[in-house]
C-alpha cells in the first residue's frame, strides 16, 4: 500500500464492512482503521474484539464535518456506507437516494478536499435490472427496475466523473449477491441466504417470492474481501466498473436443496408473489475481475454455506436468534429507522 496505511471504511459496521476490518487489523501493512457508520443497518457487535483496534466514528456520510475528520490523512476510502434492499428502496426510495448516492457525492467531495485518497466504492448487480444479456458485462446498457438499483447507478456515474474531472482515483465494484458470516437475518430487508438459513434452522417454511426458479450469482464475502484487500494494497484504479463475481448461477431451489443437505432434511417452502424491482436472474461475466485481479477464485457454494451456517448457529441464543446483533433503533441524518 502507498502511503501511511490509513484506510477509513465507511459502513465499517456492516457485513460485509465488518469482515473487511477482521481483514486490516491483521495486515501489517495497514497502521490506522476508521470506522464511519450509523448503526442504521449495521450494529458494533459485528465488529466484536476488532473494535478495539479502530477508530470507529458514529454518524452519517451525510456529514460534511465527520466525513472531514474521517478522511484526513487517509491512503484508502472503502465506502460500503448504504441503505441497502431492493424491497427497502420500493418503501423508502427517498431514504434510499439519499444514504447511497447523495451518500457517495459527499464521500468523494471529503475525498476531493482531503487531496484525493482513492475510493473504492460499493455498487450493485442490481443496476442491471431489466437487462437480458447473461452473463452480465459491464458495457451492457444498464435498465434498472427499483429505486435502489438507480442509486447505485448514480453512485457509480458520480465516481467515474470525479475520476475524469479531478482525478481521484476510483474503483467502482460490482457486488452480485454476497453472502457469509456476519450476515444477519430476523428483519424484514434480510437478504435471501442468512433469511432461509434461519428459518432452516428454525423449522419454519422458507418463504419463495416467485417459482424458485430465478437464479443468482451467489459470492461469499471472503472472495469480496480478498478484491478490496489485493485493491488497495496494489492501488488497482477503474474509471469503469468491475463485476465482483465470478460467473457462478444458483436457482434459489438449488439454494434450499443445499441448506437442506447440510442440515440433514429438506425445509419445507411457502411460495408468494414475487417481489416488485426484483430481478429474474443474475449472473456475473467476470472477465474484467480477473483482468485486474488474476488471483480471485471463488469458495465453492456449499462450504460458503457451511461456514455461514456454523456463525449462525454460533448466534443462535434463545427464540430470537441473533437479535443482539440487529442494529438498534437509532435517529440519524437519514431519519428514523427500525
Amino acid at each position: 500500500m502507498r502511503g501511511d496505511g490509513v484506510v477509513l471504511v465507511t459502513g465499517g459496521a456492516g457485513f460485509i464492512g465488518s469482515n473487511l476490518v477482521a481483514r486490516l487489523v491483521t495486515d501489517p501493512g495497514v497502521r490506522q482503521i476508521t470506522v464511519v457508520d450509523d448503526c442504521s443497518t449495521g450494529c458494533t457487535a459485528l465488529l466484536g474484539s476488532d473494535l478495539a483496534h479502530v477508530d470507529f466514528r458514529l454518524g452519517t456520510v451525510l456529514d460534511s464535518a465527520l466525513l472531514d475528520d474521517a478522511v484526513g490523512g487517509s491512503d484508502v476510502i472503502v465506502h460500503l456506507a448504504a441503505v441497502p434492499s431492493v424491497p427497502r428502496s420500493v418503501a423508502d426510495p427517498l431514504r434510499s437516494h439519499e444514504a447511497n448516492a447523495t451518500g457517495t457525492l459527499y464521500v468523494l467531495e471529503a475525498a476531493r478536499r482531503a487531496g484525493g485518497p482513492m475510493v473504492i466504492a460499493a455498487s450493485s448487480s442490481s443496476v442491471y435490472g431489466a437487462q437480458p444479456i447473461i452473463p452480465k458485462r459491464e458495457d451492457s446498457r444498464p435498465m434498472p427496475l427499483s429505486p435502489y438499483a438507480v442509486t447505485k447507478l448514480a453512485a457509480e456515474a458520480y465516481l467515474g466523473a470525479y475520476h475524469s474531472c479531478f482525478d481521484l482515483p476510483v474503483l467502482p465494484l460490482r457486488f452480485f449477491n454476497v453472502y457469509g458470516p456476519r450476515q444477519c437475518a430476523g428483519h424484514p430487508y434480510a437478504a435471501v441466504v442468512p433469511t432461509f438459513l434461519d428459518a432452516a434452522m428454525r423449522g419454519r417454511p422458507l418463504v419463495v417470492h416467485g417459482d424458485g426458479s430465478q437464479t443468482r450469482d451467489l459470492t461469499h464475502v471472503d472472495t469480496v474481501c480478498d478484491v478490496i484487500m489485493d485493491a488497495l494494497h496494489r492501488r488497482v484504479v477503474s474509471l469503469w466498473p468491475v463485476n465482483l463475481a465470478l460467473g457462478t448461477r444458483t436457482s434459489l431451489l438449488e439454494l434450499i436443496d443445499l441448506i437442506g443437505g447440510l442440515l440433514g432434511r429438506r425445509p419445507d417452502t411457502v411460495h408468494v408473489d414475487p417481489r416488485p424491482g426484483d430481478v429474474p436472474h443474475s449472473q456475473a461475466d467476470p472477465s474484467r475481475l480477473l483482468a485486474l485481479f488474476p488471483e480471485t477464485r471463488p469458495k465453492p457454494l456449499r462450504a460458503g454455506l457451511a461456514d455461514t451456517l456454523a456463525w449462525h448457529r454460533a448466534q443462535q441464543i434463545g427464540p430470537e436468534g441473533n437479535a443482539a446483533l440487529q442494529p438498534p433503533a437509532v435517529t440519524t441524518a437519514l431519519g428514523a429507522v427500525r
